[in-house]
């Protein structure tokens, strides 16, 4: 018996608008329960904190703009943050969840030879970020001023991306080069080097970025020529891009 596919990704926070009449809680002789409702809710305020963040700053954005954006009351956001670092925290952990979740399964369905999944798992990075601007620089730029803890998250979160250094072997035979600092290293780079085109309000480009990152990511484990090798597409047309699940399809 086959078994049933893997669930969508839950859509990425700043993906879509909260306050899409479609996504109204609707009056009717169907009773919403209240746990229902209040999903709801805070995946509209994810969807308003997002945009207002990454529009007007973190330190700028109110509670009352975000609610604004979000088509939901001041009293149903305390119900459910206990204030607006809270609410960042909240949506920047769903959205990472969402992207992670992405960027591993292009990892294993990229087959066995690390080279290429760790290309996919790169493409979709850049792809996905491109595809919702405005939840890019909330978890790369505006991340920064959101505190310590947020701060924490993140810096969390780039040491959990050395997972997709796991099986690039060993790297190079040179005395003093310490694995680990190594792959850290590589790992801040490439954060770097998004967060800085984001950082210029340039995330629709980041796509372009995909054979100069996969090279810096592969050439301390393979090698000048491996890494060359690892920067061509494995199809001529190099397969579909993916975006955010709900990403819009123009301008966000």
């Amino acid at each position: 018996m086959q078994s049933p596919p893997p669930p969508a990704p839950a859509p990425l926070p700043g993906a879509r608008h909260g306050r899409d009449p479609d996504r109204a809680i609707k009056r009717g002789p169907r009773r919403v329960s209240a746990e229902e409702v209040a999903a709801t809710q805070r995946d509209r305020l994810f969807d308003g904190l997002v945009r207002e963040v990454a529009t007007r700053g973190y330190d700028t954005a109110r509670v009352s703009d975000i609610c604004h954006a979000a088509g939901v009351t001041r009293p149903a956001f305390y119900a459910l943050f206990s204030g607006k670092q809270d609410a960042f925290l909240a949506a920047y952990r769903h959205g990472i969840s969402v992207v992670s979740q992405l960027m591993e399964g292009a990892y294993r369905d990229a087959g066995p030879d690390w080279p290429d999944a760790a290309r996919a798992a790169l493409r979709t990075l850049l792809d996905v970020l491109a595809s919702v601007p405005a939840f890019a620089r909330m978890a790369l730029v505006e991340v920064d001023a959101a505190g310590p803890d947020a701060r924490r998250e993140r810096d969390a979160l780039l040491h959990s991306f050395r997972r997709f250094f796991a099986d690039a072997g060993p790297g190079p035979a040179v005395t003093g080069v310490d694995r680990d600092v190594l792959v850290s290293t590589v790992v801040g780079g490439i954060h770097a080097t998004i967060r800085g085109r984001v950082a210029q309000g340039r995330a629709e480009e980041l796509p372009a970025l995909l054979p100069v990152l996969t090279y810096a990511a592969t050439a301390p484990f393979l090698g000048p020529d491996g890494a060359r090798r690892a920067t061509r597409p494995t199809r001529p047309d190099d397969g579909p891009s993916t975006t955010a699940p709900c990403a819009p399809t123009g301008q966000p």
